[in-house]
């Protein structure tokens, strides 16, 4: 791939993409957002049951990471994970059926918002337990170790989690075993409806890295050139086989905690001004700057992203459900020999 050429006042980071696939990234971030407007919207119609997480105003921390990633490396998600799972290359029409129940979806229908799964691109799923990624990402990392492959996992969680003892488990067990594993914490503020500032000892959640021995680093998260930028240096030592490094992305959800989030512990003003660092727009401000994009260009890919949005929600609308006699399918393991039992 042939990078960015150097130019004063392009980022550093630029210069590992080609132009081309700096306008993928843009795009990424675009389908991320309207997907998640879509998503809402089809909630609001009565098409989607249950209820979802938006990660509105997020977008960088999840293309910023996975943009370094190769295909073979693994990423663990959120209950907050549209973003994640799109920026590792899932696509919309398949994530959409899987919202909708649909036998097309990624999950056959069964997981929905929170569960969202695509193995073969390297997702080892969504989780509606808070912090519960974090254990499965460090053994996916000790798989990836003994089996000398040279790739890593990446464990997106949220502020919330910092707290939970899956956390600190994990990061001791991945420092002690040096494996291949980078801790995204994508800090927005909130857990729920609580500030880390109520709940959290330490003022960066990055510092918890001292304890074990890791590095920690806090960057600005709505900005993805800073966000790509630490992914890269993590991501790089932990395929020189030099271990687990925490990453703290600080950033902001536009929209409440879930659907039933009534917002009231924010203010507007709080809110505006948040909404005022939109990562999208910072990152096309960025490109345009420098030349890398033209206005016409952008208008040209929402137009696209937006094409893909209606034909995804269409092919999940007309996607059928799964069939009755497959009820108990995908929910059972069975050892030979033995009676298959209900996980």
């Amino acid at each position: 791939m042939t990078g960015v050429p150097s130019q004063e006042g392009v980022p550093a980071i630029f210069r590992r993409f080609s132009v081309p696939a700096l306008h993928g990234v843009l795009r990424q971030m675009h389908l991320i957002r309207q997907f998640e407007e879509g998503a809402e919207q089809a909630y609001m119609r009565g098409l989607v049951h249950g209820t979802m997480h938006l990660s509105i105003g997020q977008e960088a921390s999840a293309t910023g990471v996975c943009a370094v990633l190769e295909p073979g490396d693994y990423i663990t998600s959120t209950h907050r994970g549209h973003g994640h799972c799109i920026a590792k290359g899932a696509e919309a029409k398949y994530m959409f059926a899987e919202f909708f129940g649909k036998d097309t979806g990624y999950c056959r229908g069964r997981g929905g918002s929170m569960h969202i799964a695509d193995v073969a691109s390297g997702n080892l799923g969504a989780n509606g337990i808070v912090g519960g990624g974090m254990p499965i990402a460090v053994g996916a990392a000790l798989a990836l170790k003994q089996r000398r492959l040279p790739n890593v996992a990446i464990c997106f969680f949220g502020d919330g989690a910092n707290n939970e003892g899956a956390f600190h488990e994990s990061l001791n067990m991945a420092a002690i075993w040096k494996l291949p594993v980078v801790f995204v914490c994508e800090n927005n503020q909130y857990g729920m409806s609580t500030s880390t500032e109520r709940s959290t000892a330490v003022k960066r959640i990055a510092q918890r890295a001292v304890a074990y021995d890791m590095p920690g680093v806090t960057v600005d998260g709505n900005d993805f050139a800073c966000v790509a930028e630490a992914a890269a240096e993590a991501v790089d030592r932990a395929r020189r086989g030099e271990g687990p490094s925490l990453l703290e992305c600080m950033t902001y959800r536009h929209r409440g905690h879930s659907k039933s989030d009534r917002n009231r512990y924010r203010t507007k003003e709080e809110i505006d001004a948040w909404i005022a660092l939109d990562p999208i727009g910072r990152f096309e401000q960025t490109l345009l700057q420098h030349g890398l994009i033209d206005a016409a260009q952008i208008e040209a890919l929402v137009a696209d992203v937006a094409r893909e949005i209606d034909d995804a929600v269409e092919f999940a609308r007309n996607s059928p459900a799964p069939e009755l006699s497959s009820l108990t399918s995908f929910v059972y393991t069975h050892v030979p020999g033995e009676t298959a039992h209900v996980r």
